[in-house]
């Protein structure tokens, strides 16, 4: 479904209302990059390609689960490249955070909670990841199980995160954080 998942990201992206002029001018140049690059959600696209991820909160959204990623060594959300099975933006992320957190039964956000634009070297020269990022809570008493792309995985309140995060995160944390709750699905439903 490579076309499809293109046009979901552009209908996704179309229909996100930015929290903040500085996220939506992320918004547009993440539509500008899908128009010039049919090719933008994928890894190949050396320009920058669009990644999914997710930021999971404990049941009670007090506490929220980050992964110590192997490559980048921070502490980070759930998240990667999209692939060529994936239905959708929001199925990629729910995958994502599925299988880096061995947690079952994650609710997602029906919409994307920030949008993250970051240097990576997937290319020589670089490349840019332009990040949808969503919302997804842990049915009462998930356990996690460390995956193959982390050095660790840990539950943190969301008042005291780790030193070793970027500004990225903690703002995602502070959004997620701040969703009314009755705007997600409820358990049973994704």
């Amino acid at each position: 479904m490579i076309g499809g998942l293109h046009a979901d990201a552009v209908r996704v992206l179309k229909g996100w209302r930015a929290p903040s002029r500085a996220q939506e001018a992320v918004r547009r140049d993440f539509l500008a990059h899908l128009d010039a690059h049919p090719d933008g959600m994928w890894r190949e696209c050396a320009a920058g390609h669009l990644t999914a991820s997710a930021l999971v909160l404990s049941a009670d959204r007090s506490a929220v689960l980050l992964t110590l990623h192997g490559k980048v060594k921070l502490w980070l959300q759930m998240g990667g490249h999209c692939e060529a099975g994936d239905p959708s933006l929001a199925e990629a992320a729910l995958r994502e955070a599925t299988e880096e957190s061995g947690i079952e039964g994650l609710v997602l956000s029906a919409e994307p909670v920030q949008l993250d634009r970051h240097a990576v070297p997937c290319h020589p020269g670089g490349s840019w990841h332009l990040d949808v990022q969503y919302l997804a809570v842990a049915p009462e008493g998930a356990r996690h199980t460390i995956s193959d792309e982390s050095d660790d995985l840990r539950w943190f309140p969301v008042d005291a995160l780790p030193g070793l995060t970027d500004d990225a995160l903690r703002a995602l944390v502070a959004r997620a954080a701040a969703v009314d709750p009755a705007v997600l699905p409820r358990p049973g439903r994704r």
